[in-house]
């Protein structure tokens, strides 16, 4: 899939407007968590280089914090927590080529998660071109991410490109081919189930998402999760997809996979060329019950496969493992997912169509 590339483009002198995705974890009033930002970093460095003068946009949410101004510190750059316009043009004028500034938050924008043009325009109006470097947001439609590719020549940042380039190998993958599944929500896994039976070569259903399957074949699955309003009938007797054979409990709930699956899931890795995983598969919050997730995130990592992982617990397994062990580590879980899914998101469709 190609898109308009920043590599392709004299940006010296202008201002360029840059979507991060700095939605990191925030704790005492300092960055816990720096793989995002660290991430596109090759990005802004790169515009830096090149002379540009670098606005850059981002979102927080979850409730952990609503100021980037620790993100900004983290980066050393100026942090501008204006929301009117009229004040960051004049701020903005100041600005040197090479130099970097991190706006306010801009989910804290009336008009930003409606994708509203008024807010599209005034954020258009402080740059001269537009790079999209947040993929792991880039499946929603708001604002700062589809609207104002409307206003301003559009490009994708090197993190976004990556995020494509390794995603898409899934799509023609080499074999065998290794599926592993895991989370809460069967839901927002579907329709990668659906897509992937028929190109993967094994699926493995891990952490809650098993429990379904344990369910619909009338085995006990006491107070553990399940996601009752998803039909899974249909995958039941398919040979490609594994299910675990032991678990382990705590009380009358599955928290995590025995000693005997994941013995079962590292025969599978061993067999593989090429492995996409997302969630874990097990609870990984409760203490004791990582075993299952961290053990698999080893064997991948010793395995000679492709690896191509993502999603947020996922990522904190991997990281315990060591993040160049593994072929591509995506910043998106439910960009990723939807990526996989449909072929592309409305942050690539928006991209497309700007420099039509």
């Amino acid at each position: 899939m190609k898109l308009p590339s920043i590599k392709n483009i004299d940006v010296k002198n202008k201002r360029v407007i840059v979507r991060v995705d700095f939605n990191v974890l925030i704790e005492k009033g300092k960055v816990a968590d720096d793989y995002r930002i660290k991430r596109t970093l090759p990005t802004i460095n790169l515009l830096r280089k090149k002379g540009a003068k670098i606005i850059l946009i981002s979102h927080l949410t979850d409730g952990r914090a609503e100021s980037l101004k620790p993100v900004a510190k983290y980066l050393k750059i100026k942090f501008l927590p204006d929301k009117n316009f009229l004040v960051l043009r004049k701020k903005l004028k100041k600005l040197k080529n090479g130099e970097a500034i991190l706006l306010s938050n801009i989910r804290l924008f009336k008009g930003e998660e409606t994708n509203d043009n008024k807010l599209a325009k005034n954020l258009a109006s402080l740059g001269d071109i537009y790079v999209n470097d947040a993929f792991g947001v880039s499946h929603r439609s708001h604002a700062s991410l589809i609207a104002i590719t409307k206003y301003l020549p559009s490009y994708a940042g090197l993190l976004f490109e990556e995020e494509i380039k390794h995603l898409a190998i899934a799509f023609k993958p080499p074999h065998p081919f290794l599926l592993i599944l895991g989370g809460v929500k069967f839901g927002t896994k579907l329709g990668i189930l659906e897509k992937f039976e028929k190109i993967a070569d094994k699926i493995f259903i891990g952490g809650a998402l098993a429990n379904n399957f344990f369910w619909a074949r009338n085995i006990n699955v006491g107070d553990s999760v399940i996601d009752k309003h998803t039909d899974i009938k249909k995958y039941l007797r398919n040979p490609k997809i594994v299910v675990p054979i032991d678990v382990r409990k705590k009380g009358n709930k599955i928290l995590d996979l025995g000693p005997l699956a994941i013995k079962q899931i590292s025969q599978l890795i061993k067999n593989s060329k090429f492995i996409l995983w997302n969630g874990p598969v097990g609870d990984f919050e409760e203490k004791g019950f990582d075993k299952g997730t961290i053990a698999i995130a080893r064997l991948i990592a010793k395995s000679r496969a492709k690896s191509v992982v993502g999603g947020g617990d996922t990522v904190a397994a991997v990281r315990k493992v060591g993040l160049k062990k593994f072929t591509f580590v995506s910043t998106g879980g439910g960009a990723m997912l939807t990526f996989l899914d449909k072929g592309t998101l409305p942050g690539i469709e928006a991209l497309k169509k700007s420099n039509l």
